[in-house]
């Protein structure tokens, strides 16, 4: 995989693997905490679609891009005190004027006011956080997230797909951005020099696929030479995935991302106890079959215990990151 030189601090220069992770939301996140821990070069392409809770908020009376996805983000490489971590995911109460809000989406609405640059705002948060690796916008157009279901009917915005207002039995037929975005250059450049790229966990259809309607984006990761990984996810999703097995997942993946590409998906074989699936059962949401035997044959299955010892059932970051390192390597 292709290094990245940089100064090791006493004056000679070492190579650590260059990492991109591509996607938006928790999963980005635990990816990001389980690789910070280990000398690699990393950036965070993340999803620009956001447009729910406080990030819709400030979009809608700023015209801002979103801010939720980017926050995330850089908390999850912070190398600041814990507090300045805590404080960006602070959340204001309800009862109040800016109830709802993070102090993160503020701070980085805040500066992109003050200076009239998303990155040179995402620069300075860079700063206060002390963040290990990079984090660069997908894209700096203003989007709109677009899903066209299997009935003809069109729902617009990512809170809308993300929690449907309509059927959730639905099938997606395929999702498109409003306008048509282009690339952020520091994407495309990251993804040029990236020796592994990794794509997911998060939501389908929401926080995976809209990286990859970005144009050039799909382009540019299938002219790379990177170690392509794709992390399926643990549970489907109500009005996203709903009844998808493993080999669902791949095969969205790969029809946007463009078919051959992916070399390797990291996929959970640990089943969790039942009384934590009863809990998503409720929520229409089941474990996704692991029906490795129909994947496509160019792509390697790496089967691993992967989920957090918590209620919730996640990625667990030390376990993601060790697999992905051992890909890597």
């Amino acid at each position: 995989m292709k290094r990245v030189a940089t100064n090791n601090g006493n004056g000679t220069m070492s190579k650590k693997p260059h990492i991109v992770t591509i996607g938006g939301g928790t999963g980005t996140f635990n990816v990001l905490q389980g690789l910070k821990t280990y000398p690699v070069d990393l950036t965070a392409v993340v999803s620009m679609a956001d447009d729910g809770g406080s990030t819709g908020k400030i979009r809608d009376e700023f015209g801002t891009l979103p801010p939720g996805d980017i926050r995330r983000s850089l908390v999850a490489l912070a190398r600041s005190e814990k507090l300045v971590r805590e404080l960006f995911e602070y959340r204001f109460e309800d009862s109040c004027a800016i109830g709802g809000h993070s102090f993160g989406n503020l701070f980085l609405t805040a500066l992109e006011r003050m200076t009239g640059d998303f990155n040179e705002a995402l620069r300075v948060a860079s700063q206060v956080l002390r963040i290990n690796g990079k984090v660069v916008p997908v894209t700096l157009d203003n989007i709109r997230l677009c899903a066209l279901l299997e009935n003809g009917q069109k729902i617009t915005g990512e809170t809308n797909i993300d929690i449907p207002k309509h059927d959730g039995e639905l099938k997606i037929d395929k999702v498109f951005l409003e306008p048509l975005a282009h690339a952020n250059p520091d994407a495309l450049e990251a993804i040029a020099h990236a020796g592994t790229i990794v794509i997911g966990p998060g939501d389908l259809f929401t926080s995976i696929v809209p990286n990859l309607l970005v144009e050039g984006i799909s382009e540019a990761i299938c002219a790379s030479k990177a170690t392509v990984i794709y992390i399926s996810n643990i549970m489907t999703k109500w009005g996203e995935t709903n009844h998808f097995s493993l080999s669902h997942f791949v095969a969205t993946v790969e029809r946007y991302l463009g078919a051959q590409r992916l070399n390797y998906v990291i996929v959970n074989k640990t089943a969790p106890h039942k009384e934590r699936l009863t809990y998503y059962e409720t929520k229409r949401s089941w474990l996704v079959e692991n029906d490795v035997g129909s994947i496509p044959k160019h792509i390697h299955a790496l089967p691993c215990d992967l989920i957090k010892n918590e209620q919730l059932i996640r990625h667990n970051p030390a376990k993601l990151a060790a697999a992905i390192m051992n890909l890597s390597c």
